[in-house]
């Protein structure tokens, strides 16, 4: 099954050069547009920039570990498919491209819901160029979204209660306590 959704996916590949033009795009450049968020939301909130980071490194050291334990073979290794990116030939358990954006979009949308749909948005989008362009199985990319996602989550409960249980009543912060809404 994993593979019929694949195949159905990636056999466009190649027949429409604007849109494998835009995916290559998305794959190669996307993660700038996520750098280029994090830098206005330093700005405007600083805590939900330290929680993306988190995220990202949780994911980029959960991503590792299951790389070393756990091999898949990419698509274009077991199968003849259309690859419009090279890449290297490591294993295809989790899209690391797609953990990353799903965990920074996760996190965000904790914090500030309309730009946080944007970049689930921008998520979804990049998960489905790693399948156009021959990376990843949908399986794959699901379970990086997944994985992502709950990452962001988990670290979000675990700031909340220690900004609950551990909160300093002199350094009463009034954005903290109204961010907090999303839990309640």
């Amino acid at each position: 099954m994993d593979y019929k959704i694949f195949k159905a996916i990636n056999r466009l590949a190649g027949h429409f050069p604007p849109l494998d033009a835009l995916m290559i795009f998305i794959s190669n450049k996307i993660r700038y547009v996520y750098m280029g968020v994090l830098v206005f939301t330093w700005f405007k909130n600083k805590k939900m920039t330290v929680n993306v980071l988190i995220s990202v490194l949780v994911g980029i050291l959960i991503n590792t570990i299951i790389k070393a334990f756990c091999f898949k073979p990419r698509p274009y290794m077991k199968h003849r498919v259309g690859i419009l990116l090279p890449s290297k030939n490591d294993s295809t358990v989790l899209s690391k491209h797609t953990l990353l954006v799903f965990a920074v979009s996760t996190s965000i949308l904790f914090r500030d819901r309309f730009l946080g749909t944007i970049m689930t948005a921008f998520s979804i989008i990049t998960g489905f160029s790693r399948i156009w362009l021959g990376l990843h199985y949908p399986s794959d990319v699901i379970k990086s979204a997944f994985t992502g996602s709950i990452i962001s989550m988990l670290v979000e409960r675990i700031q909340r209660f220690k900004n609950t249980w551990c909160h300093d009543p002199k350094s009463s912060d009034l954005q903290d306590l109204q961010s907090e809404r999303y839990f309640d």
